[in-house]
């Protein structure tokens, strides 16, 4: 279960980062901008993965 949630989180960090790049291209962002904003963005996506997997694992 463990290996199917790690790629499913994953693939959730790969979209989420897909869509964060289209955001920084879209509105011209600069460099130094970017890189707080995916730090950002990366950090709270991945407390919620962990959050969540915690969750599944007392449902269990």
């Amino acid at each position: 279960m463990a290996f199917g949630f790690i790629l499913y989180a994953l693939v959730i960090l790969f979209v989420f980062n897909s869509l964060t790049h289209s955001l920084c291209l879209k509105t011209k962002m600069s460099t130094e901008k970017q890189t707080r904003v995916f730090r950002t963005i990366n950090v709270l996506i991945t407390i919620l993965l962990i959050s969540s997997y915690v969750e599944v694992l007392n449902t269990l």
